[in-house]
């Protein structure tokens, strides 16, 4: 990603293909549609996404012959800070206490994590 550029969302498809990127490292187009789940999209299916992804500046790519070798040069971590927040933000009113009480309330978190939670704040303020 380009320095000082905010990630953006990714659309659904996008976020399959950086997965890919990101857990396996660099890959080919080819390999990308054997390893993706079925219904596999078409080859040029998947280049166009990739080629989306290069011209918003979260892949990159290595010229192998007359073939190019992908990889994510945006971070995950990125990501996944902008995306809890923006969720946080669009479904919780911004309360970062109202999401972790739906989990709670939903049974999506158990005592035990929620003791964890706790125990992390508490080491953290002890920091301080």
């Amino acid at each position: 990603m380009k320095p000082g550029r905010k990630p953006q969302m990714l659309t659904e498809k996008e976020l399959v293909i950086m997965q890919m990127l990101w857990e396996r490292g660099p890959l080919f187009v080819r390999e990308m549609v054997n390893i993706h789940e079925e219904p596999k999209p078409h080859f040029n299916t998947l280049s166009t996404i990739v080629r989306i992804l290069e011209e918003k500046g979260h892949v990159s790519h290595e010229v192998f012959g007359p073939t190019y070798r992908y990889y994510a040069i945006a971070k995950k971590e990125d990501f996944m800070k902008r995306s809890l927040a923006r969720l946080v933000k669009d479904y919780f009113n911004n309360s970062y206490k109202n999401a972790v009480s739906a989990l709670v309330e939903e049974e999506k978190m158990s005592d035990e994590e929620l003791r964890e939670v706790m125990d992390l704040i508490e080491r953290k303020n002890a920091k301080k």
